[in-house]
């Protein structure tokens, strides 16, 4: 029996019973995957512009066709192993409303479509991520990703860092 919790998460992720699109990172050992309709556009790491003051995780800004645009380090702001960066480390450039923010992950792997059977509610465990901000557990064959709202934690009031930064 689904939790309230649970059964509000999954309705967040598959309402008509259909699959959904998903783009899978990894972040260290693990894989994640997000909405692809969040994202804007995968780049290659550049260099970003740092911001005095500002939290960690938030590597600083660029200027993305005119756009400033926030880039968090999601390796950082999980506290996931140490921080390197490898020609397969990434920009993923998210679309959040009115909103573009980037992250820095490992590497991209694909785009993968979830039928609603295949994703499983998250168990409830301290994280450095926060359980409210994980949608659940894909299951692909042996690949086991943790489906995150991105949105949810990029809007996040922990993150409203991020807009104080670049104001």
């Amino acid at each position: 029996m689904l939790s309230a919790t649970e059964s509000r998460r999954s309705e967040q992720i598959v309402e008509d019973g259909t699959a959904q699109e998903f783009l899978s990172f990894t972040l260290g050992p693990e894989e994640y995957a997000i909405d692809i309709l969040k994202v804007q556009e995968i780049r290659g790491y550049d260099a970003a512009t740092a911001i005095a003051g500002a939290p960690k995780f938030i590597k600083g800004v660029i200027n993305l066709r005119g756009i400033i645009v926030p880039i968090v380090d999601l390796r950082i702001k999980f506290g996931i192993g140490t921080v390197e960066y490898s020609p397969f480390t990434v920009v993923i450039m998210l679309n959040l409303g009115a909103r573009v923010v980037g992250i820095v992950v490992d590497s991209v792997s694909d785009v993968i479509s979830l039928a609603a059977d295949r994703i499983h509610p998250a168990p409830d465990f301290a994280s450095s991520i926060g359980a409210s901000y994980v949608l659940g557990l894909g299951t692909l064959e042996d690949r086991m990703l943790i489906l995150i709202d991105i949105e949810r934690l990029m809007l996040s009031g922990e993150m409203a860092l991020v807009d104080e930064a670049v104001a």
